[in-house]
């Protein structure tokens, strides 16, 4: 029997997500303070040397998904069982996560 243990990404608002629930917000919204939130922000850039195979090339949504599962897997943040996308563009972060090599490797549409 096969389990799918990436991370499931759940398109919704920021009150149906659960205490266990990571948040990827669109830009600037309010989102509570004890929760795990990353920004979806256009102008992301990359950490990494310019031009690195990881992350070029690399929309926000991808560099955004990719942030948050490196922070989880250092323990930055609290870990969290699924990310919940809270967005007016929910087909960017689909593609990141059928299409970005790092991002599929760590996330699910669910």
């Amino acid at each position: 029997m096969y389990i799918d243990a990436r991370i499931p990404v759940i398109f919704g608002a920021i009150a149906d997500a659960g205490p266990d629930d990571a948040l990827l917000i669109e830009g600037d919204a309010d989102a509570p303070a004890d929760r795990v939130v990353v920004r979806l922000m256009a102008d992301a850039l990359p950490e990494h040397v310019a031009g690195c195979v990881c992350c070029v090339p690399r929309s926000a949504a991808g560099s955004a998904l990719a942030g948050l599962f490196l922070a989880r897997g250092r323990g930055d943040v609290a870990y969290f069982r699924r990310v919940f996308a809270v967005t007016s563009d929910p087909d960017a972060i689909a593609a990141a996560i059928e299409e970005d090599m790092l991002a599929s490797g760590w996330f699910r549409r669910s």
